[in-house]
């Protein structure tokens, strides 16, 4: 089911709160969508994988020689990029220079396409290293670029845990590679 509804409580009394049931995210909060081979190595990493795909199928948008951007298929906001380097690695000391200056140099360019296209008033920045930090996928570092709005944590993911995107992933992802530098 989708879509927002009213539900009632055991005497018939309307409960004066609507669902929006977003059943696409349990395949990322019940990990369905994990390989049986787990993450640690590059034939199961979504990152080894992602850049070898077509881009309407990768979410791809934007290539460089050590590092590439893409949208995360779970988004805190609309624009929410990852900045991951193709070599299978785990954690930021072990990138060579090449590696920190092209991940750098992309993350400042993925802000300013972001600000271009969608006017974001801020941005949180970050990585999460190893699962007991927060990472979902440990084995392949990536950066976090996510905008951010005045207001747009509303009552939605502050009270009934949903996050409500206006835009289809690939609409976002064709709309920053048109303004992606080349």
């Amino acid at each position: 089911m989708t879509g927002a509804e009213r539900h009632t409580d055991i005497d018939g009394m309307a409960d004066g709160l609507e669902r929006l049931w977003t059943p696409h995210r349990m395949t990322y909060i019940s990990g369905e969508d994990r390989p049986a081979e787990g993450y640690e190595k590059p034939t199961g990493c979504p990152f080894c994988r992602g850049p070898q795909l077509p881009p309407d199928e990768s979410l791809v948008v934007a290539r460089g020689e050590h590092v590439f951007v893409v949208l995360n298929l779970y988004p805190y906001n609309p624009g929410h990029l990852l900045v991951c380097p193709y070599r299978h690695v785990a954690d930021y000391t072990d990138l060579d220079v090449p590696e920190t200056t092209e991940l750098a140099s992309y993350t400042q360019t993925a802000m300013r396409v972001i600000r271009k296209v969608s006017n974001a008033h801020g941005f949180n920045l970050g990585m999460n290293q190893g699962g007991v930090a927060g990472a979902g996928i440990a084995a392949h570092l990536h950066q976090h670029v996510v905008p951010r709005w005045g207001g747009d944590a509303n009552f939605m993911p502050v009270i009934g845990r949903t996050k409500v995107l206006p835009q289809l992933l690939g609409d976002t992802r064709d709309l920053l590679a048109r303004a992606w530098p080349s």
